[in-house]
């Protein structure tokens, strides 16, 4: 009996596997609905009598499985980078020209309608989907495997036993939206906003049988590392995820011209209204994997890629009033407080003005008629204002002399445009680095948002980021809105952050001109935070990534009593003050051509897996870096290197070709 019923199984998972295929990816169902419902009733009744049969690709799993705790960190083998942007023809032809120069020769595009949903990373052990993560800050992202697995146009399993990492975009189309905001009208529900923040609220959902009601779709865009599949374009890699089973954009085309790119982005302009889902732009890429490699990566995009962003709607407001804010370096941003109004699928009440000279550069008075548009359909912001529907009644607006918090007087830093409060005590700063410090980058203390983070500043609970460390159960329990369960949760997030890598602590200290890539750099290079306490200025300027600037600031900081007194603070409260990461390679004792070289490898390589050779090359004591510099040692060019070998012979690098690279890695 349990052998004809693992049979019947595994029989239902082909057919039902294959009309899901039909249904979501090719849009040609080849049965009816109620026989694709029995179908699943009778694998579930199966798999409910002998669970033991119940596969990772089984497509009950659609459903939604058990609800969660909390969502699994990921950290991304290949980064999730983001894009540079471009608004009109002349940034595209910028892009063109760019490309074409550093190339050396004429270039190829695919351009594929840019969704408005949420990126998300794949990936498949031997065809088999084992991992799902969102983009999070491109290198960490979050595990939302069990909830992607309700996405019926992913395949649980690929038409091949093969291993790879694919990125797309998961989106809520606009009738799935349509119909879960009339359900929540109904149930009075605030609605959501727009359908990607209903995408990004599902998949973030603990309870994966919610998102699995969402009805939520995908288009894949990429493989993260194409390996040894033999693809030489992205056109080709688009292909293949065909090929394997998945759902690509049908609406990509290759462009053999930026004129044609051009045409592609004006097309879609005038159709984007009529399409089934939501998108902001155009993306356009470099079609040859050979040219893409030529023109690398800067720190935070591809040279190879760019967004267009479609022109932002612009509509016309009252600006009721400007608001000051104090940011936690002591920053005064001023705020228009504006007239609500529909942009962009949401609802504006406020946009930034950044400092006092946009103010006064805008013309902008507290009562004036103002356009208002998104940046990049994203940021509201303030565009200029309607001189002719002034009525006299509009106020002049002046930035205080002193800080509307703590009363200190403002000053403006030498070289800065911002109005800063330079007082250390000010309420609004201790506030916003508490909010800096358990943020998602920082220490990642989930619970500890805003609102909790507000209460416990004015009950005068927290006065620095060590008393977060000291909080008891009996005084979160008279919070507003904290049960018992929050309050729980809230204790163990703060219990686990304790155990965060250095570099996280770091960054969450909040000093001046160090971001989250600065921290881990200090962190790797000093081990503990004792050794960067006694650092000099010269020690830091020694690291490669470490400037003047920023190594002033560090001693600066260090050097203050109150620093040192909050750093014994959260060590006696047992927080970590190490680095947990993967450490630098002490390169003096090895004995290989690659200790301590910095190398680039370019080109296409035919005998070895460049993700190998990277590795094999840090493992003898090398550092591969992306780009060609002064500091570069050596560089390995293989077939097609462009731009980055012409740049290696202007400045006299030694060159190698993947023979001389092959010949050395095995002595």
């Amino acid at each position: 009996m349990e052998k004809a019923a693992q049979q019947r199984i595994n029989e239902l998972h082909v057919s039902l596997n294959q009309y899901n295929y039909e249904y979501y990816v090719l849009d040609k169902p080849s049965v009816p609905d109620a026989e694709y419902d029995r179908l699943m009733q009778e694998l579930q009744q199966l798999e409910g009598e002998y669970p033991e049969f119940i596969t990772n690709d089984s497509p009950s799993l659609r459903v939604g499985g058990n609800i969660l705790d909390a969502f699994r960190k990921v950290e991304h083998r290949t980064p999730m980078l983001s894009l540079g942007n471009a608004f009109n023809e002349d940034d595209l032809r910028d892009f063109d020209r760019r490309a074409k120069q550093a190339v050396g020769g004429e270039i190829s595009y695919v351009c594929e309608l840019k969704i408005d949903g949420l990126a998300v990373s794949l990936r498949y052990e031997n065809g088999l989907f084992i991992q799902g993560a969102t983009r999070g800050d491109g290198t960490i992202g979050e595990d939302i495997t069990e909830n992607l697995k309700t996405v019926r146009s992913i395949p649980l399993r690929i038409k091949q036993p093969i291993s790879l990492e694919v990125r797309g975009e998961a989106f809520m189309p606009r009738k799935s939206f349509e119909s879960l905001n009339k359900a929540k009208l109904e149930n009075e529900e605030e609605p959501f906003a727009n359908p990607r923040n209903a995408a990004a609220g599902s998949l973030r959902q603990l309870d994966p049988k919610i998102a699995a009601k969402r009805n939520l779709d995908i288009y894949l865009y990429s493989i993260a590392d194409l390996g040894d599949t033999g693809v030489v374009s992205h056109s080709e890699g688009l292909d293949l995820l065909d090929d394997l089973g998945f759902k690509t954009n049908p609406e990509r085309q290759r462009c053999a011209t930026i004129d044609d790119v051009i045409k592609y982005v004006e097309i879609w302009t005038e159709k984007r209204p009529n399409l089934a889902y939501e998108i902001d732009g155009i993306v356009i890429k470099v079609d040859s994997l050979a040219d893409q490699e030529a023109l690398g990566f800067t720190a935070k995009s591809p040279r190879w890629a760019i967004a267009y962003k479609f022109p932002a709607e612009e509509v016309m407001t009252k600006l009721l009033d400007i608001e000051l804010s104090v940011g936690r370096t002591g920053v005064i941003t001023p705020t228009a407080i504006l007239q609500p109004v529909r942009v962009a699928g949401t609802t504006v009440q406020r946009a930034s003005l950044h400092n006092e000279d946009l103010i006064r550069e805008k013309d902008l008075k507290i009562g004036d008629t103002v356009v208002v548009k998104k940046a990049g359909d994203i940021i509201p912001e303030v565009v200029n204002v309607i001189v002719d529907l002034r009525t006299g009644a509009e106020i002049e607006f002046s930035m205080p002399t002193h800080c509307p918090e703590c009363e200190s007087e403002l000053v403006r830093l030498e070289e800065e445009v911002a109005l800063r409060c330079i007082n250390p005590a000010c309420p609004a700063q201790i506030r916003e680095g508490l909010i800096h410090f358990v943020s998602r980058n920082a220490m990642n203390i989930d619970g500890l948002g805003e609102r909790v983070i507000a209460q416990l500043f004015k009950e005068e609970l927290v006065a620095n980021v060590a008393d977060l460390y000291k909080l008891e159960k009996d005084q979160l329990l008279q919070l507003e809105r904290m049960g018992e369960k929050s309050v729980d949760n809230l204790l163990k997030a703060i219990e686990q952050s304790k155990q965060n890598s250095l570099e996280k602590l770091l960054f969450g200290l909040g000093i001046r001109h160090v971001g989250a890539k600065a921290a881990k750099t200090l962190a790797q290079n000093f081990e503990i935070i004792d050794n960067l306490q006694n650092a000099s200025f010269e020690d830091l300027i020694s690291i490669h990534e470490i400037g003047d600037k920023m190594a002033e600031s560090v001693v600066a900081f260090f050097d203050q009593p109150e620093v040192e007194t909050l750093i014994n603070e959260l060590q006696q409260s047992g927080v970590n003050m190490a680095y947990k990461g993967p450490k630098l390679m002490d390169t003096t004792d090895i004995d290989s051509v690659f200790a301590g070289k910095t190398i680039v490898l370019t080109g296409k390589l035919e005998q070895l897996n460049r993700n190998d050779a990277k590795s094999e090359i840090e493992a003898l004591g090398g550092k591969v870096t992306g780009s060609v510099s002064k500091s570069t040692d050596l560089l390995i060019a293989g077939e097609a290197a462009g731009s980055k070998l012409t740049k290696a012979q202007e400045l006299n690098i030694e060159i190698w070709d993947e023979q001389r690279l092959i010949q050395e890695l095995k002595k």
